[in-house]
């Protein structure tokens, strides 16, 4: 008789685990064409939230004050090194200025800021040491981020505080060498010959990237926030304002949670979310005023992007709110390593300074394959220049063609209504030799373009159920 139960029970036993893993391969098996929503929401459960350990860690135990003058550089590096060696918790930053400067994150760390809190950060590039970071997608040793974590485990910055950069036309803006943002004669900037053109060479010359010392006399701006190489991270509520450089960086890492985030900043390069070679990052319920591209997905550039070589990918925006920009959600420039899978969805786009919705952009010395992004549920107010641009010529800082092709292709806008477009409803254009491929409008509307579309070098250009300047467009052939 318990041999007839056991061989009942194993034979259960291997129907479950049977079962288990033809579920497990069938939900692999989800093709990315037939049902992106359905990959879109196995990316969302892979992607949890850091949870930590319920003890608290107030800067202030450590001798933080805040009178916003004295720096409490070495009140934050007490706390979260106690908090970290203890097993995790809160750093937490109660109400009031503190001034500071940079932040190392550590593992199973939540830098909290309670309501109240703003955390000012020294403007003063001396207090800011080199560290192993990045620079418009080329890898370097240069002033530390505002706020980084290098290689860790469970990392947050929580709260409903402020993060303040405090970076202005006096300090890190001018570094971009405009005279908008305060740049003079007899002020140093990044266009030196010896700061942004010899980091680019020393990348096409592969100088190892410990070699590429750069920092204080280079004008290279750092990054706000910054996650490189970590696992599991979250930013989440905070407000951040006056970013010397790219606000919110997750590069090299993955899981990344971007959620109820307020981005204020104005200044040269300002993006406002930059994923970078990263996999599985949700950016979510998220406000994004900023002084260049709201979102822009990133996978290095040129040479560096090539010796790097990892994708941007299974990346996720919702819910979110973009107002000034250059564009709402960006591809590139800097994409050589790749994106793949991007998922826009319940976004709502509109400022008379907001220059495009969405715009993948690279040239022939970037090169790079983007594939398989999908936009739907999107309410579009007013745009400058277009709803949709793919620039596969993008052309800044002077001769941008080389021998790398940029590759776009599978790209589905859906249930999108747009008032005012600007000059284009869409504008792409891509290369004989490899043209645009499977651009596809399914039941967009898009009202005041100057001009419905321009299109040069695209294969299978569809619309469907879409109308321009109230008039239904019918497919065009490859052009």
């Amino acid at each position: 008789m318990k041999n007839k139960i056991y061989s009942s029970f194993f034979c259960f036993f291997i129907i479950f685990i049977s079962s288990f893993f033809v579920n497990c391969s069938a939900q692999k098996k989800v093709d990315v064409l037939t049902d992106p929503w359905k990959v879109k929401q196995q990316i969302e459960k892979a992607v949890v939230a850091p949870v930590f350990a319920n003890k608290n860690y107030s800067i202030v135990d450590y001798g933080a004050k805040s009178d916003g003058v004295i720096n409490n550089s070495e009140a934050f590096k007490k706390a979260i090194a106690a908090c970290s060696k203890n097993g995790g918790g809160k750093v937490v930053v109660p109400a009031g200025k503190f001034l500071t400067g940079p932040i190392h994150l550590d593992n199973n760390v939540n830098l909290h800021l309670e309501d109240g809190a703003e955390i000012l950060f020294s403007t003063k590039s001396s207090d800011y040491p080199l560290v192993r970071t990045s620079f418009e997608g080329t890898e370097l040793m240069n002033h530390s981020p505002l706020i980084y974590a290098y290689n860790k485990k469970n990392v947050a910055v929580t709260g409903k505080g402020i993060l303040n950069g405090q970076a202005n036309n006096d300090n890190w803006w001018y570094w971009c060498g405009a005279k908008h943002y305060g740049w003079a004669e007899g002020r140093g900037n990044q266009n030196d010959p010896k700061n942004r053109i010899r980091l680019v060479e020393s990348a096409e010359q592969g100088v190892p990237v410990e070699e590429r010392i750069y920092g204080e006399g280079s004008y290279l701006r750092p990054n706000f926030v910054e996650f490189f190489g970590c696992t599991d991270a979250l930013i989440k509520d905070v407000k951040i304002v006056n970013s010397p450089f790219w606000v919110i960086h997750p590069m090299k890492s993955v899981n990344v949670t971007v959620d109820g985030v307020t981005v204020e900043s104005h200044g040269p390069n300002n993006d406002g979310c930059d994923p970078e070679y990263s996999k599985n990052v949700i950016i979510k319920n998220c406000s994004f005023n900023t002084g260049d591209d709201c979102i822009a997905i990133k996978a290095g550039k040129d040479a560096d992007g090539r010796r790097v070589a990892m994708k941007s990918e299974n990346i996720i925006v919702e819910n979110c709110k973009m107002l000034d920009g250059h564009g709402g959600v960006v591809i590139g420039s800097e994409m050589t390593g790749g994106v793949k899978n991007v998922f826009v969805e319940n976004c709502a786009m509109d400022s008379p300074n907001l220059d495009r919705a969405i715009r993948i952009k690279s040239n022939s010395r970037r090169g790079g394959l983007v594939e398989n992004v999908f936009v739907r549920n999107i309410e579009v107010g007013q745009v400058k220049e277009c709803v949709l641009i793919l620039d596969m010529f993008y052309n800044v800082y002077g001769n941008q063609t080389g021998s790398f092709i940029p590759q776009v292709k599978n790209i589905v806008l859906e249930n999108m209504k747009v008032k005012d477009a600007g000059k284009y409803g869409i504008l792409a254009k891509g290369y004989k030799e490899l043209p645009i491929e499977n651009v596809i409008l399914k039941n967009v509307i898009i009202d005041k373009a100057q001009s419905p579309f321009s299109v040069e070098n695209v294969k299978n250009l569809q619309f469907i159920n879409t109308f321009i300047n109230g008039k239904k467009v019918e497919s065009p052939k490859d052009l």
